[in-house]
């Protein structure tokens, strides 16, 4: 049978602790080349939708230790707001009832059957806060016990439950331009938390001796500046352009996502979105040059470079661009989950395979 996973179960059976371990193993299984991460196609054209432009994304990646392979599409309808001078990048929910489209199909490298199908939500919210865990594990202090938070969207809440999986935090700090949201969001995550969550008037205000500083935000400019790092202080970002590049030169330990995930290779898109573009998206070139050395994750993880040398170094992590094998490590982690729990709808295999070779 397959299992047909909805956005609700996955909300409320898979845990953070459940993702990061999952996901700890297959960086090192990747740093070891015992897995694959495919390579990532955004393909980006017109839509007849009254705003934005259309996006097919497709990724994937094969983890034989857990005898999976994972596959993620996006179907999306980008746009560009502008909020208080600052461009971000939304997806628009076009889909019949206010809704966006994305899914995971998870299947056995055993047989090749589909083991579960769900929405990808939950799992992508909980794969980009692991992976900023596992920056804060390997990279931040062993006592780090505030956390500046610069954000208080979808994304930004799941970076609480991920720092305080690997440390004894006593403390989120959290700034958002928008007041009544900031305000809100705190109430909602210390009630989940148990940790105090409060509001800040300013970035610096949340910033400033913060052990952390987590950027979790949807803009396209920086938030986070150079006259902000302190000593012994851990940053990570989530988001492209979130960091300005004078900060990322400064600090003592850098560390990359994936340097496969640096490349606009990756984006295909009509003529007419590369003429009102003018060029293919691409990270600027004086950060490309100095990302081209540094270590990724996974060599972190696995040993192979150091996250934190000294106690007063400044370190940060750049969780730039998703990885399809995220999907495959997370997607094992929640179909374990389901399948110990008896959760989700069954549906015949037989509907997902065919007695033609394809």
């Amino acid at each position: 049978m397959t299992l047909l996973i909805s956005t609700d179960i996955a909300d409320e059976i898979f845990t953070m602790p459940d993702c990061i371990s999952a996901l700890e193993k297959m960086y090192h299984d990747l740093a070891h080349n015992d897995a694959i991460s495919g390579h990532r196609s955004d393909m980006v054209t017109e839509t007849p939708h009254e705003s934005g432009t259309y996006s097919l994304k497709m990724m994937g990646g094969v983890i034989p230790a857990f005898e999976v392979g994972a596959v993620r599409i996006n179907s999306d309808i980008l746009g560009y707001p502008e909020s208080k001078g600052k461009k971000r990048r939304v997806k628009i929910p076009a889909a019949p009832g206010d809704r966006w489209v994305g899914l995971v199909l998870l299947f056995s490298i055993r047989t090749g059957e589909p083991l579960a199908i769900f929405p990808d939500g939950i799992v992508q919210r909980m794969r980009v806060a692991g992976t900023s865990g596992l920056g804060i594990k390997y990279m931040a202090r062993e006592d780090a016990k505030t956390v500046a938070l610069i954000g208080a969207g979808w994304q930004a809440g799941a970076q609480v439950l991920a720092a305080a999986t690997v440390r004894k935090i006593e403390r989120f700090k959290v700034y958002s331009p928008t007041t009544e949201k900031c305000e809100m969001f705190c109430k909602e995550w210390e009630q989940k938390s148990g940790i105090e969550v409060r509001p800040e008037i300013s970035p610096e205000s949340a910033i400033k001796n913060a052990d952390i500083v987590l950027c979790a935000t949807n803009s396209m400019a920086p938030v986070f500046f150079k006259e902000w790092l302190e000593p012994g202080m851990h940053v990570g970002c989530i988001r492209q352009g979130e960091i300005d590049p004078a900060a990322i030169s400064a600090v003592d330990t850098l560390a990359l996502h994936d340097h496969a995930t640096l490349s606009a290779d990756r984006v295909l898109s009509t003529q007419s979105i590369e003429l009102r573009e003018g060029k293919k998206p691409s990270p600027n070139d004086t950060v490309l040059n100095q990302l081209a050395d540094v270590p990724a994750l996974k060599d972190i993880i696995s040993g192979k470079a150091a996250g934190r040398l000294q106690y007063v170094d400044k370190t940060m992590f750049l969780n730039y661009q998703g990885l399809g094998i995220q999907f495959a490590a997370a997607g094992w982690a929640l179909y374990q989950k389901a399948k110990e729990l008896g959760c989700g709808h069954e549906m015949p295999t037989e509907w997902f395979t065919q007695n033609v070779v394809s």
